[in-house]
């Protein structure tokens, strides 16, 4: 039985420990691959995790889920976590349950190797309503992966896989990143006789950031319970987010403004939120500004009528399939 080599990290024979097993190979996954590019963006936007698109095997639909950080709702610390996840699981009939036996992989760069993660002695997992994710709460330790020389994340650039009962290579995954410093990433609004309209909401006209198009919804005298004449309510809207693929988000953080046209004091918030295909979902602020502070006249909010409010997008993912 070979060791583990703890400079770099790496494998030379099946290692069994922990109820796992963990050896090197070759050959791809044969079902899945995941690559995320900008890895440390993934790592630092507090996102949680990630999951993958979804890929058949066995007859079923699975995603890979990935936690960059560990899975906090297992109080990992200090590890990566990775899993699988059964996919449409409002498809299966009533009282389901899935036994599957699987193996998930991470891709040695520097070697040319996948490390294998399974469970050992062809350990089958059991799937079902109330356990839909099956893996590895600590799949590698984070000091290992983040080392460049153990070939795990170079470049800032990482490939992840899988395999799901029997092998047969689906030649589907996708590659992954999140994109910053995005080109013409700030939309303003002009918003003329603002205050002498009598809409409950204004929208304003689609605009282009990232390759996407956008809209802002901005309620005048709010638009919930909590707001409603006492605040402004200001939204973010995906526009083309019929064109998202079925079960595919898309991750944005974008601020929010109302310019301040006398001082320059404008009022800002940040917000982090995933987007999908519902045309319904935009994310924002049912209570972005006191509508006392917004009439001020003094405070610049509000001039002649006017108001202008811009939204910025910092951050989206992107991701491509192949």
């Amino acid at each position: 039985m070979g060791a583990t080599n703890s400079k770099k990290g790496n494998i030379d024979n099946a290692i069994v420990h922990a109820g796992t097993m963990r050896s090197l190979r070759d050959v791809p996954p044969a079902h899945y691959t995941l690559k995320l590019t900008s890895f440390s963006i993934f790592r630092d936007t507090k996102i949680g995790n990630y999951e993958s698109g979804v890929f058949e095997a066995g007859g079923y639909k699975w995603k890979l889920c990935i936690y960059p950080n560990g899975n906090a709702k297992m109080n990992v610390k200090g590890h990566l976590s990775c899993y699988l996840a059964i996919a449409d699981t409002e498809t299966l009939p009533p009282g389901w349950e899935v036994n599957a036996g699987f193996k998930l992989f991470v891709f040695d760069q520097v070697r040319d190797k996948y490390l294998t993660i399974q469970d050992a002695e062809g350990g089958i997992r059991r799937f079902h309503r109330m356990k839909t994710e099956c893996g590895f709460d600590q799949f590698l330790p984070l000091g290992t992966f983040n080392d460049a020389s153990n070939g795990y994340l170079v470049d800032d650039c990482c490939v992840f896989g899988a395999e799901v009962f029997v092998i047969k290579h689906t030649g589907k995954g996708e590659s992954a990143s999140m994109v910053k410093n995005i080109a013409s990433n700030i939309y303003t609004w002009r918003i003329d006789s603002f205050s002498a309209t009598d809409q409950d909401k204004l929208t304003s006209e689609e605009f282009v950031v990232g390759e996407h198009k956008w809209k802002l919804d901005i309620y005048p005298k709010g638009n919930s319970l909590s707001s409603k004449g006492e605040s402004v309510s200001l939204f973010l809207r995906l526009a083309d987010c019929k064109n998202l693929p079925m079960h595919r988000k898309m991750y944005a953080e974008f601020k929010l403004r109302m310019r301040d046209e006398v001082r320059g004091n404008h009022i800002e918030r940040k917000v982090g939120q995933w987007f999908c295909e519902s045309s319904a979902e935009s994310w924002g602020y049912a209570a972005f500004m006191p509508l006392s502070e917004l009439n001020d006249v003094s405070k610049g909010f509000m001039v002649n009528g006017v108001v202008i409010v811009e939204a910025e997008i910092m951050l989206i993912s992107s991701f491509k399939d192949f």
